[in-house]
């Protein structure tokens, strides 16, 4: 991160990472986080957990990408409905079978290209491979995008 990446902010940078980092690892809420915080000494808001996760996330994402370990079987992956800078986004997200984040997107809307641009972005990472098996909610655009998967994985 650059050094005033934090510039302005209440807290210090170690601070907001750590939440940021804790928030895209593991399974908490904003909420969680601000109670962790709290039993910390510290008093932050969840809404201002949301944003630090919305803001720093990306850059994140492009520093660490190159460096993450081989994903493991099987996937799970669904999305979620999320307000960012005020409008409403969806946000895909991909697990393994250790909880473990395996890649996520947001996109404004919830529909077959959404989904497999999330695919060709999540397996098109040198750290991912095709899953053996992929679990998802009813999302019925998840469906055609596993297929058309499958049957190049057979081709190639």
């Amino acid at each position: 991160m650059p050094v005033n990446a934090f510039k302005w902010k209440h807290f210090a940078g170690e601070i907001i990472l750590l939440n940021v980092r804790w928030y895209l690892k593991y399974a908490l809420s904003y909420k969680n986080l601000e109670e962790i915080m709290t039993e910390r000494g510290m008093i932050v808001d969840h809404k201002t957990i949301m944003r630090w996760v919305h803001q720093y996330s990306p850059e994140i994402e492009k520093k660490i990408r190159r460096h993450l370990r081989q994903t493991n079987n099987p996937w799970g992956v669904d999305e979620t409905y999320i307000k960012v800078k005020g409008k409403w986004k969806y946000f895909y997200r991909a697990v393994d079978s250790n909880g473990d984040t395996i890649d996520f997107m947001l996109s404004a809307k919830r529909n077959r290209k959404a989904a497999n641009r999330f695919f060709k972005k999540a397996l098109g990472s040198n750290h991912n491979q095709m899953p053996r098996v992929i679990t998802v909610d009813k999302n019925p655009a998840y469906l055609p995008v596993i297929d058309k998967l499958n049957s190049l994985e057979s081709l190639g």
